[in-house]
Order: structure tokens, then sequence, then C-alpha cells
């Protein structure tokens, strides 16, 4: 046996700060010692021995002085000393002190006490000498029969082994555990039992499985499970035996172990393709996924409806479960319920899609002044979102959803109004006859809107879509309502000098200074009707914006009373109607110009807003044709142009998804030959429990290359140069959240290497957990050695070492071989995703690391260098490709991606083609980088400048 295949099964932590103690110390704690004493000798031991240390001479001291002993912690560390304890001479044949050990064995499995007899038991499944284990046969067959159930299942699992190691020892293994099953009641023992039979003699489990397939349902979750795990074994190599049981595995679906349903669902859908068990299994996973606690579960079997869905036989059975899986809601946690929405928005149809909405709107209800929460806003934002698209692909249902939205619109969450007044905007321009419905309630709410965002846009929308008389009337009411009364310098400054009581004044600056300044404008004071004064906090909305400096929303309230004045004139014939409308609207802007020039407000008028509001007045005093049509007809025309290139982008983006998921083989598709197949794919006849563990893995999104051996060959990094007296090369494999190093260590010389230790360090947000165990390689031998790496989160890491090793019979120090470094690549954890504008733009004014990294590019083209650096950083763009489109000789867009562990990557691109030095000339410019940690922001801007220089034409 090469000293690879030696593996020891224990890993015992060191305390590294400790002195090693001398042999002599230890063989007198082992001799004279109490039974504390030679616990710890024992102990360090054991410890020695894992680190390479001999100790030859202790092994007779042991066998005189602590065998004997009865003590449950000692003869449970001699378990582990016996286990890892070299057994053999170097010739290979076994040390005559093992006999003497083996009869200990043998008394112990004899002895009264169950946990002794159980634990050796345990031990001698890790035995590999066939000599030790063949006078102890008679006595693992008698504890079969224990009145213990700890003791009868480690018997089974040690015939098991034994059986699978050394079959001569027990030929009847198969034969004797069968009647051992039969007669058997306690659930793991049972489970042992048919665990062997399905590996050592299938037949004899499935005739087993035949006797009680109607019990199946009493038995323990963990005997069922591996009764799922054997039907699904044998219905996918025999396909004929399905009818069988298929019943039986319809019946697990109702066991009251979580696991066992999960696993019976899974099994089923791989089955059998029929509607009833398509739905059997949903149910199944929406019952799990309800009365599961834990979130992580939740998203899992989620997952696992979502694949359902992706298969188009089975997409119309799930539209029936949509109400079900909306049960799926009342999880508080926000990714659970993001993820049900984006399933039941999939799923949804025509015929369910009013039950939906009625659903929906109750949550949304119910979100309303919930604040315990901290994801509540985010989701009624999500609700309304989803709202929003059921609305648009089935218009019939807007009419429902718009009065319950517009509530919304006066709500704290600026978010949640924004997306609302998102969709009422859109709903207004596609639905003519929603029109007047949407204008009376926005009507209704306009007064009591919070944020100077939504004011804005609900200003927009009510100046764009008043038609009628009446309607435009009440939007002036509603704006003389909101401003408050006017002219507001006027107002505020008899405020100031005191109509109000000296505890309610408002301290803007001294009344005098503002009576001088404003002296002009005291003829207005006719215009105002005294009122009784207002603390600052009850102000109207509107003038409570212009007062904290915010004149923005002021410009935009302009162009909404233009619009509007330029609407009444057209409906209105009376002259003296339309000419008291208009000053009334000039009087607004002139009232909100001046208090913009006044010291009033917290920040002055910008001088943009100064001529967005004059040039409304100019507009409003000469009424052209000209900009009537501007104000009213080209402002719609934008909006509509707008909406239909998104609902285009939609619709093309939905396109390629059918298209992905219709085509399942196409016809110029390789024929995959099962003898042809790499040993590693010989499982790919649709494995459920392969495919699992590659979820597990974290690898199913990445599909290998063509030829799984040669996309392997890639990942081998070379560690030591061929000339080294040890040759290493490492093949590193990334999973989720580890990386596995496969190290492959060759002696090139002509001398035997003791104690040869891969020694490893990190570099970055990587920890190592293991040490890996000493070797000893013969001449020109090698090993393969196995090193786990944690990762934490996304940043390049560094992995580096050497290996040290002693020569045999040499008196020299010990040789240490340098390794190369191994870089860990930061892509294999980041992933494409989308977010909105809004989003990204929040994120990136709250990430606070930036890097900035410059174009140095040999790409002439932007459009090329913009989707090599897409290639390259596994990001997403999320400019819409119609704004990319064209040639302009300058590019700006807005990546996006995630990291497994969640981190948000943010990326602007900003790109031109310096025309003047030739059509040659590459791209330049900068690529800016944020994230909300340093190592994202740094490794991400490595891979940017490593990758932009490699680029070839």
């Amino acid at each position: 046996m090469t000293a690879a295949e030696n593996v020891c099964y224990t890993l015992i932590n060191v305390p590294m700060d400790s002195e090693p103690p001398s042999e002599i110390s230890l063989k007198n704690d082992l001799e004279k010692g109490d039974v504390k004493l030679k616990t710890e000798a024992l102990k360090k031991v054991i410890i020695m021995i894992l680190n390479g240390e001999k100790l030859p001479g202790l092994l007779m001291t042991i066998i005189r002085f602590v065998l004997p002993l009865q003590d449950h912690t000692i003869k449970k560390l001699l378990l582990v000393f016996w286990e890892i304890v070299p057994k053999t001479t170097p010739d290979g044949r076994l040390l005559q002190e093992m006999i003497l050990v083996c009869d200990a064995y043998r008394k112990d499995l004899q002895h009264p006490n169950e946990f002794i007899r159980g634990s050796t038991l345990r031990f001698l499944c890790k035995l590999k000498e066939a000599e030790l284990l063949e006078p102890l046969m008679p006595a693992i067959r008698a504890c079969l029969e224990h009145r213990h159930s700890y003791v009868r299942r480690n018997a089974v699992l040690a015939i098991y082994t034994i059986y699978r190691n050394f079959e001569h020892l027990i030929p009847d293994a198969p034969e004797l555990i069968h009647d051992f099953l039969v007669n058997e009641k306690d659930a793991s023992c049972k489970r042992n039992a048919f665990m062997m039979l399905i590996h050592a003699d299938q037949d004899r489990a499935l005739d087993y499985l035949s006797t009680c397939i109607d019990q199946v349902q009493t038995f323990g979750d963990i005997l069922q499970l591996v009764i799922v795990e054997l039907i699904y074994k044998v219905c996918h190599a025999n396909p004929s035996e399905r009818a069988r049981f298929i019943r039986c595995i319809y019946n697990l679906l109702q066991s009251s172990s979580p696991a066992v349903k999960y696993e019976a669902a899974g099994t089923l859908v791989t089955l059998s393709s029929a509607p009833t068990a398509i739905k059997a299994a949903a149910q199944c996973y929406i019952d799990l996924i309800i009365k599961e606690s834990d979130n992580n579960v939740k998203l899992i079997v989620l997952d696992r409806l979502i694949e359902l869905k992706e298969h188009p036989s089975h997409e119309r059975v799930l539209q029936d479960l949509v109400m079900d899986i909306l049960r799926v809601l009342s999880t508080p946690d926000l990714e659970v319920r993001k993820k049900t929405l984006q399933l039941a928005l999939d799923l949804v149809s025509s015929r369910n899609v009013e039950e939906l909405v009625i659903v929906l709107k109750k949550e949304v209800i119910k979100t309303n002044n919930v604040t315990e929460h901290e994801d509540t806003d985010k989701y009624r934002q999500l609700l309304v979102r989803t709202l929003h698209s059921c609305s648009v692909r089935f218009p019939d249902m807007a009419a429902n959803v718009i009065p319950v939205l517009m509530e919304f619109l006066s709500d704290n969450n600026e978010a949640a109004a924004a997306d609302v007044l998102e969709f009422v905007r859109e709903a207004i321009q596609r639905f003519d006859n929603l029109r007047p419905l949407i204008v009376e309630k926005m009507l209704e709410v306009f007064h009591a809107i919070k944020s100077v965002k939504i004011y804005r846009g609900a200003l927009w929308i009510l100046g764009e879509y008043c038609s009628t008389k009446e309607d435009i009337q009440s939007v002036m009411t509603e704006v003389r309502r909101s401003l408050g009364e006017i002219p507001i310098v006027e107002s505020e400054i008899k405020k100031e000098t005191g109509e109000l009581k000296p505890e309610e004044e408002v301290s803007v600056g001294p009344a005098q200074k503002l009576v001088t300044e404003m002296g002009t404008y005291a003829t207005q004071s006719a215009l105002s009707s005294s009122r009784p004064a207002k603390k600052e906090e009850d102000r109207p909305p509107l003038r409570g914006f212009l007062l904290d400096g915010d004149f923005f929303v002021a410009a935009s309230l302009a162009t909404t009373l233009t619009k509007i004045a330029l609407r009444y004139v057209s409906l209105v014939q009376e002259k003296k109607k339309q000419n008291s409308f208009i000053a009334e609207a000039m009087l607004l802007m002139a009232t909100i110009l001046h208090l913009g020039k006044s010291s009033l407000p917290k920040k002055p008028i910008t001088d943009d807003d100064v001529d967005r509001i004059s040039l409304c007045l100019k507009v409003l005093s000469e009424c052209s044709p000209l900009m009537n049509d501007i104000f009213n007809k080209e402002c719609r025309q934008s909006l509509s142009h707008m909406l239909s290139a998104k609902l285009e982008e939609e619709k093309l983006s939905q396109k390629k998804e059918s298209e992905k998921r219709n085509v399942t083989v196409q016809p110029d598709d390789p024929i995959s030959f099962m003898q042809l197949t790499a040993k590693n794919e010989m499982s790919s006849k649709e494995d459920q429990f392969q495919l699992s563990l590659l979820a597990a893995m974290g690898n199913t999104q990445r599909k290998e290359a063509a030829d799984p051996l040669a996309s392997k060959l890639n990942k081998v990094t070379q560690l030591t140069g061929f000339s080294d007296p040890v040759y290493a090369e490492a093949y590193v494999h990334v999973n989720q959240y580890d990386i596995v190093l496969d190290v492959l260590v060759v002696n090139q010389t002509s001398d035997t290497l003791q104690n040869c230790t891969l020694e490893l360090a990190t570099l970055g947000d990587l920890k190592l957990v293991e040490k890996p165990s000493p070797l000893t390689l013969a001449p020109h031998d090698f090993a393969n050695i196995k090193a786990n790496v944690k990762v934490a989160s996304t940043e390049n890491g560094i992995i580096f070492g050497n290996i040290v090793y002693d020569v045999s019979g040499a008196a020299s120090d010990r040789n240490c071989v340098v390794l190369s470094d191994i870089h860990i690549d930061i892509m294999d954890y980041i992933q494409p995703a989308s977010c909105t504008d809004a989003e990204f733009r929040q994120m990136w004014a709250e990430f606070e690391w930036e890097n900035k990294v410059t174009v140095n590019t040999n790409i002439v083209d932007l459009n090329e260098y913009l989707q090599h650096i897409l290639k390259s950083t596994n990001m997403k763009c999320l400019t819409p490709e119609k704004a990319l489109s064209g040639y302009c000789g300058f590019m700006a867009a807005n990546l996006y991606a995630r990291s497994i562990f969640g981190e948000d990557a943010l990326a602007n691109v900003s790109i031109e083609k310096p025309i003047h030095l030739g059509p040659e000339a590459p791209v330049t410019g900068h690529i800016r980088i944020r994230a909300k940690s340093q190592g994202m922001a740094l490794s991400l801007g490595d891979k940017i400048n490593l990758s932009q220089k490699k680029a070839s034409l």
C-alpha cells in the first residue's frame, strides 16, 4: 500500500505553542501515572504520531499498562491510537504485538457495556488489515443480536465495510443482513441494514421493499430517505420497474419528514411527467415552503419550483397552482417574497389574473401603516411593481388596481410612491378609458403628497391629462390650496412682523431688514386676505418645498400652469374668463419668482429655474399657436415614444426567453454514446443525486467545455519546476464558498522522502481549513494531497507555500521547495445581475469605494470594447441596446454584477473614439468601479486592467 492510500480518518487540532514532550517522560506517565495522567499522556502520543513522529518504543508500554484499563475515556482514546499507529513492519508484515491488541478488541466486543461494544465496532470500520479482523468475525456476528440498538446498528456498519473490503471474511453478509432486517424493529438499524443491501445486493433490497411496500409510510424518516434513493436508482436503470414503485413515491409525499417529502417530490418529477405527478410534486414543494421556518430551505425549494416552470409542459400544471404559491407571501423574508412574486407573475394567465390581483391588493393594504419590519417598504415596492406588470399585460385589471395604488402617492416611502407614479403615468397614456378615473383619484390625493419628487410627477400628469374645463379648474384650486396665501413674500413678512405670537415665530432673519428689502411690493397687500397664522409645520406642501429652497418644483409647476392655461383658452370662448385664468397663472409664477429672489427661502432660486418660469410667463403673455403645440402635443409624444420603446424591449427579452426554453434539442446536436463518454460523464443520464450535488457545489451555471477532461487541464497550475527534487502541480477546483486544491506531488529523486508536508498560507480573504497531513514518498513515487480553503468575500486571493521533507538516512536539516503562487480569480464569484436605474443611482451614491481605471487597449471600436469588458468581468450592461446603437464617437454605459456573497459591484464605462488621431486610433476613456468593500473595487479594477491589455484586434 502506498503512503497516499494509508489514509487517516481522525483529525485533531494541535495547540502550536506547547513544547513537545520527550518519549521518556511519556513512557514514565503511561507506566506509573494514575488514570488522569495516563489519559493526558495518551493524548500527547496521539498528537505526536499524527504530526509524523514514529514512537515505536511506546507500543509495548501502552499494551502492558494502558490496554487493560477499563476507563471509558482511555478506551475511546486507545481506539484512536490503534487507528493511526503503524501496524506493519517496513516490509509489510503485521507486527507481532498486534495479536495482543486483537485479543483486547475481542474482549471489548463481548464487553457488557454497550458504549464500549458500539465504539469498538465503529473503529473496526476503519481497519484495513484482514489478519486483524479474521479472529473477530464470530464476535462481530454475535453483536447483531445484542439487546441495545447502538451495538446492532454499528455491527451492521462493521459487517458492511468488512464485506466491501474483504468479502472472503464474511461471504454470506447480504443474506445475514436481510434476515436481520426482516426481524429488526429499530429505525436506525433498519436504515443501516437497508443501506448495506442497496450497495451489496440490490435484488435482496428490492425483495424486502416489495414485501413491506404498503407499510413504507410508517417507517422512520431515515429509512424512507434510503428507500427514495433506491427507487430512484432502480427506476432510472430499469424503467419497466416504474409502475411497481411509483405508488410508493406518491405515498412518501405524505411523509411527516420534510427531507423525505423534498426528495420524494424531486424523484417523482424525474420519474414521471404526467400532469398529476407534477401537480403532486409542486403541491408538496409549496407545503414545504410554507411549513419550513428556515429561509434557506424556502429559497432552495422555490428554486425547484422555478425549475419545474422552465419545462413548457409543466408550466400549464403550475399555472393552476398560482394561488397556492401566493400563500408563501406570508413569509417575512424579502428574498423569498421577491422570488414568489416573480414566479407568480411568470405563471399568471388570463384565467387567474383576477384572483392574483385581489390577493396582491390585500397584501398592499396590509403593508399600509405597518412599520415594524424594515423590509416592509421594499415589499410594498415589489407589490406595486408586480401589480404594474399585471396591469400592463392584462389591461382589464388596471381599473381595479389604480384606485388602491393611488393611495400610496401620499406615502412617506418615496421609492414605493415613485413606482406607483411610474405605473400611473404608463396607465394614463395607454388606457384612454381610465383617464377620467385616474385624474379624479389624483386630485383627491394631491394635497396629501409629502415628497417633492412625487409632487413634481403628479403635477406633470395633471398638467398633461386634464382635458375638461372642470378638471382644469380643480387643478388650479389644488395648486392654490397647496401654495397657500399669495403673494408669498408679503404673507411671510406679515408673519414676521407680529401677526405670529413670539414663540411661534419663524426664524428667517430680522423683520426690519425684510421689510426694507421688499418694500417695493407693499402695494400687493390688497390682494392678500388675512388668515390665522400657522406654524411652520402646518404650511401647505408646495409652500414648504419653496421655502426649503427647492425651486425645481416651481419650474415644473410653471410648465403645468402654462399647459392648463393654454388648454383652458382653447376650451372656453369667453375672453374675460380666459384672461382671468391666464392672469391667475401668471400671478402664481410671478409670486414664486419674487420669493426665489428674496432672502426668505433657505436656498435662492437657480438661474435655470428663473429662465424656465420667465419663459412660461412669456408664452402665456403671447399665447402663440407654435408654443401651444409644443407644450400640449410634443411632451406627450415623447412619453409615448419612450413607453413604446420600453414595451418593445420587454417583448424582445420575453421572446428570447421563450426561444431559449422551447428548443430542447437542436437537430444538429451531437449524439452522446454511453461507451464513448468520459468517466465523469457516466452519470449524466440525469442523475438527480449528481445534479443536486453539483447544485450544492454551485456548478450548475457554468457549463464545462465540450471535453470535460480538456477543460480540467486548463485549470492545472504548475507549482514547482521540472528539475526540482519534488515536482508539484495543483488543480484548483472552485466551489461556491470554498476552494479545493488537488495537489499532485512527485518524488523525482532516488531517495525515500519522509514527512513530506505541503505547507500553505493565504493572502486576502481566504482561510486554510486544515493542515494537510505528512506523507512518506518512495523513490519516484507520487501522491495526491487535497487542501481546502474557505472563501469569505469577493476579492483576489493568493495561496502560496512550500513543500518540506526529510531524506531518509541524511543527517542534514529538512529540505524545502518553494511553490509558485496560486492566484484565485475573482470571476468565479461574480455573476451578472440586473437592477433598476433608481437602485443603481442609489447604490452609486451610497458606496464609498471607487476605483477609476484608465482605458488602455488596442480595440478600435467602442461597441466591441464594451462587449469585451462585459465578457471579461461577468457584468451585465444595464443601458438598453437602443441607447447604445448607432455611432457618435463616444459611449457611456452602466454595468452591474452581484457576487455569490451578495455584494454589489457597479461600473460606469465612459469611452470615446479620438477621431483626430485617425480611424485606427484605439478607444480612450475611463471606467469607474464602485463597490461597498475595498477588496471588490480593487479586484475588479485589476481584472479590467489585465483583460483590456490582453485584448487582440
